[in-house]
């Protein structure tokens, strides 16, 4: 379903379906990504301020866009990001943690310059399976508008 700017509305949230990242998963992220000891080397992690693994930040956002699209909350509209304000990461996530992603409509306006377009401010939380926040971040995107206004 396609859906434009006018079909937002500030409150509406999306939910994700629940997901756990693996040891393995961990690793091979932070090996390409964030190559620090508490997310590549179990040992030297358990002798850590965590006591273990924990995965990257940067993962934890970046699976937060991954778990959106699959939930279709822009569905087949394409979604200009245009930017990420006070990201948080909260807790640490180890692995096998059950972590689940909410969004939230905080805000919808026209672009001036451009009012073929609108922007939609979320809110994303995302959540262990204690319920617990791990990050929160506000996001900035641009869709279509139905109409120039």
């Amino acid at each position: 379903m396609r859906r434009y700017f006018e079909d937002f509305e500030v409150g509406e949230t999306w939910t994700s379906k629940t997901i756990s990242l693996s040891e393995a998963d961990i690793i091979r992220f932070a090996g390409e990504y964030d190559p620090q000891p508490m997310h590549t080397d179990p040992e030297a992690a358990a002798k850590g301020r965590f006591g273990s693994l924990i995965a990257s930040g940067w993962q934890l956002a970046a699976l937060t866009m991954r778990l959106f699209v699959e939930a279709g909350g822009y569905g087949e509209t394409p979604m200009v990001g245009l930017g990420i304000d006070e990201l948080r990461w909260r807790r640490p996530v180890k692995p096998g943690d059950q972590l689940t992603v909410t969004r939230e409509v905080v805000e919808t306006s026209r672009h001036e310059k451009r009012p073929e377009y609108g922007r939609i401010r979320t809110k994303v939380t995302m959540t262990n399976q204690d319920g617990e926040t791990v990050m929160t971040y506000t996001s900035l995107g641009q869709v279509p508008a139905r109409n120039a206004g």
